[in-house]
């Protein structure tokens, strides 16, 4: 959910200010925003939040998890904008795992993972992202596939 309200719920003024690096490159670019930002950390509380009474560690984790998988996201835009790839425009791997370790590293000081699970959680969620991405370019919530 962090990383998807940021799609559903985002918008709005970007979270650079339109900004550029040191490169001339934008810092982020246009497609990460101030209210995605928050959408992303405020839905991922709140799945934590409604999982709680399941393991109470999940009020802090989700909020944990939600924060990092925002960040790495990212992390993700910082480094695409250094390589000039366009927002929007793919990264492949990058863009199915940025969100990931973001959330798994954040996560890890609420809910410590073996490397067993960390490599599932890898290798479930690109074809998962990948998708997730499809059927919202088909509802027509995405411009693009990917």
């Amino acid at each position: 959910m962090a990383n998807a309200a940021p799609l559903l719920l985002g918008g709005g003024s970007p979270l650079d200010r339109g900004r550029n690096f040191l490169d001339g490159e934008r810092i982020l670019g246009a497609h990460k925003t101030v209210r995605g930002l928050f959408a992303g950390i405020i839905a991922g509380s709140v799945i934590g939040i409604a999982e709680s009474p399941v393991d109470g560690r999940l009020l802090l984790g989700g909020f944990m998890i939600a924060l990092g998988t925002v960040l790495g996201d990212l992390l993700g835009a910082f480094f695409k904008r250094r390589i000039r790839i366009k927002p929007g425009s793919p990264l492949p791997i990058v863009d199915q795992l940025d969100f990931v370790f973001g959330g798994l590293i954040l996560g890890q000081l609420v809910f410590p993972l073996n490397w067993w699970s960390v490599l599932i959680v890898v290798l479930v969620t690109p074809p998962i992202h990948l998708g997730t991405n499809y059927g919202a370019y088909l509802l027509g919530i995405k411009r693009t596939h990917w």
